[in-house]
């Protein structure tokens, strides 16, 4: 009979071939599980490594298309377009990176993984936390590629290290808590077909009827004012400060969110992730049982 290798399962095995947990209190048994699905995830990646060529070539023409197309027609008073755009853009490919989350998740359901799974004796929240780490590191390499491409077409940050560090944190941390958003709604519909086409018509609205690519006054009225308590808009304007890409003269608008858009992603994230991650994680267990 063949045994279980205790570094990877988290379990040690009987002399009858049974599975007992490995000795160690719940934290230490709940980050080596959460390595291991991590890890796990990571490995899916560089074995198929078409998931991350596509996932980083569509922020270069995501840069190029937009800047080069929509900079021509739209006028950005006293900054370059380009510079007003690539906040935009991070905060559109972290989000859109974020619902690799929820397919991922309808596809290990609809292929049993998550039934290999639950027949092993460790922590379901163990899956979850792997499959969003796998996001946070795919958007991380992402946003790496994008600053790139942006540096090369005319893109500089004019604020210190610090907020700079601060922009890209904020930016990666929206992305994760969304990120278990998605994962909730991939256990919820168990189809990856069905979780592509509610992502869709989820975050097209989201990203586009914000500040991301025209400035919110711009739009006509009922999309301005969508726009300045639209979540990413928030996120949008936060990174937008923190890189010093803010456009001098810019209006803000009159609601809560506009006015304070950092504390407005902080909230919005610690929401997310208060709601949502109990909610996966009970969503998982209810799957397992």
């Amino acid at each position: 009979m063949s045994t279980m290798n205790p570094t990877v399962t988290g379990t040690a095995p009987r002399a009858s071939g049974t599975l007992t947990p490995v000795p160690g209190n719940t934290v230490t048994r709940f980050l080596s599980d959460g390595w291991v699905t991590t890890w796990r995830n990571l490995m899916k990646i560089i074995r198929v490594p078409e998931i991350l060529l596509f996932t980083l070539i569509q922020p270069i023409m995501f840069v190029l298309l937009f800047n080069y197309v929509f900079g021509a027609a739209i006028d950005i008073p006293g900054e370059g377009y380009t510079s007003f755009l690539m906040a935009g853009i991070f905060a559109q490919t972290v989000v859109f990176g974020s619902t690799y989350s929820g397919s991922a998740m309808a596809q290990d359901l609809k292929d049993g993984i998550i039934d290999r799974f639950r027949t092993l004796p460790m922590n379901g929240a163990a899956v979850l936390v792997g499959r969003t780490n796998g996001d946070l590191v795919i958007n991380a390499l992402s946003m790496l590629v994008m600053m790139g491409t942006g540096f090369l077409v005319g893109w500089r940050v004019t604020s210190s290290p610090l907020e700079f560090l601060a922009a890209v944190a904020l930016l990666l941390l929206f992305a994760y808590a969304f990120s278990w958003v998605m994962a909730f709604l991939g256990l919820a519909v168990r189809s990856p077909e069905i979780i592509n086409n509610a992502s869709f018509l989820i975050l097209f609205p989201l990203t586009f009827v914000s500040n991301a690519f025209v400035p919110s006054e711009n739009l006509p009225t009922p999309l301005r004012v969508f726009a300045e308590w639209n979540p990413v808009s928030a996120l949008v304007q936060s990174a937008r400060e923190l890189f010093g890409n803010v456009p001098p003269g810019t209006p803000v608008g009159d609601a809560w969110t506009a006015q304070n858009p950092i504390a407005t992603v902080l909230l919005g994230i610690a929401v997310m992730l208060l709601i949502f991650v109990p909610l996966s994680i009970k969503r998982f267990n209810s799957l397992s049982r």
